[in-house]
């Protein structure tokens, strides 16, 4: 496939990687000092956090107070995560693997929310000209994905499914979704897993195709969290954080469009992309029911059978004990 085919997704890609980089590199205020209080959220690209950070919404609801927002971008969950547990943010969001992750690597992170399934944003994307028709051709292929990703749990129980194991495929692990098409685009791996909007922006693109998503295997929910010792003594303030939340997620599950035209200069993803991933998502926030718990259970126990995580997690043990939702 020609290199420029894949020229609109490369910038959305490379993008996320420098927005990484640089959020890395950038000095983090004190989280609500005395004289200036800043609530500092994380998030990545295409949430129900990045359309209320194009609103200004939260910003106009916490003046009152006092508190000014800080916004900081990560290329994917584990990264934010990291930040999270250092202190460098106060709260952000991150996909079911990335979470369970994170407890498994001892992070003082927790479960504050979580939104509805999201089973259509994360698919294994194939080039048409390998002339793979389904999961079971995977066997004996090299795919690329990358450690505690949600795409990675989906590549585990679609191989499950298919009368396949994870040690039926070559994992080739990297750190972001660029690496993990320019993989593909080279020749060097036969699949990649992906999420939404990347998995949006690859299926825009001639020669591309979506193997399988997730419809029937993962929930694929995106979670938000915050630390234990932050939640005890900010809990008006997450309180806010989540009724204004409510109010841009009700108004885009209700106009995909107009959410895709506010991102798009936000972000630098094509509109028609953004409305793709959009429409086939539900971005309100729930409560973590035990129903979540049990599916974040199965997710932590999948993992551990692989090796991928050493010991086994009791993900309750993860949830924030109360409520801080409006």
């Amino acid at each position: 496939m020609p290199a420029r085919a894949f020229s609109p997704l490369r910038r959305l890609l490379l993008g996320g990687l420098l927005a990484s980089v640089v959020s890395t590199l950038l000095p983090w205020s004190q989280a609500l000092a005395d004289d200036t209080r800043t609530l500092r959220i994380g998030y990545q690209k295409f949430n129900s956090i990045n359309i209320l950070k194009g609103s200004g919404a939260l910003e106009k609801a916490l003046a009152p107070q006092g508190v000014t927002v800080s916004w900081h971008e990560f290329a994917a969950g584990p990264q934010l995560l990291e930040a999270l547990s250092t202190g460098a943010i106060d709260l952000g969001h991150a996909a079911d693997a990335p979470s369970v992750f994170a407890q498994a690597a001892g992070k003082p992170v927790v479960y504050l929310a979580a939104e509805q399934p999201y089973p259509r944003g994360i698919g294994l994307v194939v080039r048409e000209q390998d002339h793979l028709a389904s999961v079971q051709d995977l066997k004996g292929k090299r795919v690329a994905t990358g450690r505690g990703w949600n795409a990675q749990y989906l590549l585990a129980v679609a191989l499950e499914q298919a009368g396949l194991s994870y040690r039926d495929i070559t994992p080739a692990y990297v750190n972001n979704a660029a690496d993990a098409v320019a993989a593909l685009q080279s020749g060097s791996v036969q699949a990649v897993t992906l999420w939404d909007p990347f998995l949006a922006a690859a299926e825009s693109q001639p020669g591309l195709k979506n193997l399988r998503d997730g419809s029937g295997l993962s929930n694929n929910r995106t979670f938000y969290l915050s630390t234990a010792s932050f939640a005890d003594q900010h809990r008006d303030l997450l309180k806010t954080f989540f009724s204004e939340l409510g109010k841009v997620s009700q108004w885009a599950n209700a106009k995909p469009g107009e959410v895709a035209a506010l991102l798009a200069p936000q972000l630098g993803i094509s509109a028609s992309v953004l409305q793709v991933a959009s429409e086939r998502r539900n971005y309100n926030a729930v409560a973590i029911t035990p129903q979540i718990v049990a599916e974040q259970q199965k997710l932590a126990d999948t993992f551990q059978g692989l090796g991928l995580i050493p010991r086994k997690l009791q993900v309750a043990d993860a949830v924030y004990p109360a409520s801080v939702l409006p």
